[in-house]
């Protein structure tokens, strides 16, 4: 059974803990605020109780009973195999706590960043163990949705990413291995190009919010959640992805020349998207909205599980 820690006991700390200890881990949590740490153990516990209710997980107090709570970093750390740092995304932040955890940290110990932006090559290059530091980027929730980032350091051991690899898959997610420490890796950067274009088109008066994100959610998004884009257009032409590419290759070069811009997002445009979001779904709504969206995931985690399976 491995021995897991999880430093920052937020959203996606907590989220991590269910993921490790579902899978069997133990997992010891800790927090430079303290009285985070009993909040954080009660919000997993209703989180381990919504998921057994629509069977997705089995005895949560099992579960529950791997989860400990550190009353230091250095307890958090002792005997820990895999390390999943989830601090404030603010680099000296990580500068920090990576120094404290490299000299703590059992030296075989793998030690991981959630963090969904910066690369770790800015915050291990001075650590005497960088060769064990990477970033595995979840996408929120993790217990719910399985896609991980792993992004080494360029002189990140490739065994250690060979062995963060295996790990993910041992706790059922779904690991891409990021090559090159690219801004955003690479999740963000697909949906920065899409919120993109949906801002421009909304700016232009193409189209409402609504229709927008009916269009992404009736249309694109029925096929990407169970096939990407490259899977999609193999299959949307006779002979697969090159006859695709030549009977359509044209049209979306046209349209690339009026996508070409890089300001940025306007206030204006920002104001109109979200006065038409408000008038859809007030703010004193958007709490309850979220659980909808988290029960929706989870139907569509049980369908997409009988699928694997079938």
């Amino acid at each position: 059974m491995l021995n897991t820690s999880v430093i920052g006991v937020g959203l996606i700390g907590q989220a991590w803990a269910i993921v490790f200890a579902r899978a069997g881990c133990n997992v010891c949590l800790w927090d430079d605020k303290p009285e985070a740490l009993p909040m954080a153990l009660s919000t997993i516990t209703s989180q381990l109780k919504t998921l057994q209710s629509v069977n997705l997980v089995d005895e949560p107090e099992v579960i529950l009973s791997r989860i400990k709570l550190a009353t230091s970093l250095d307890d958090a750390l002792s005997n820990t195999e895999y390390v999943q740092e989830n601090l404030p995304e603010t680099l000296q932040i990580k500068l920090n706590i990576f120094r404290q955890i490299d000299a703590v940290a059992p030296p075989e110990a793998i030690v991981a960043s959630s963090t969904s932006s910066i690369p770790s090559s800015s915050f291990t290059e001075a650590l005497s163990g960088r060769h064990r530091c990477l970033v595995v980027h979840p996408v929120n929730p993790p217990y719910l949705i399985p896609v991980v980032e792993i992004c080494g350091a360029p002189w990140t051991d490739p065994q250690v990413i060979s062995r963060t690899r295996l790990f993910m898959e041992f706790l059922k997610q779904k690991p891409v291995t990021v090559n090159d420490e690219v801004e955003g890796f690479v999740l963000n950067r697909l949906q920065g190009a899409l919120l993109r274009e949906a801002f421009r088109l909304v700016e232009r008066g193409v189209v409402s919010v609504e229709d927008l994100d009916r269009t992404v959610r009736d249309g694109l998004g029925l096929r990407w959640s169970f096939m990407g884009p490259f899977e999609t257009i193999d299959l949307n032409a006779p002979n697969g992805l090159q006859d695709y590419c030549k009977r359509y290759g044209d049209m979306y070069q046209k349209i690339s020349l009026e996508q070409i811009s890089i300001d940025q997002w306007t206030d204006d445009v920002i104001e109109n998207a979200e006065q038409q979001r408000r008038a859809l779904l007030p703010c004193k709504g958007l709490s309850e909205r979220r659980s909808w969206r988290d029960s929706r995931l989870m139907a569509l985690i049980q369908h997409k599980k009988q699928f694997d399976e079938s």
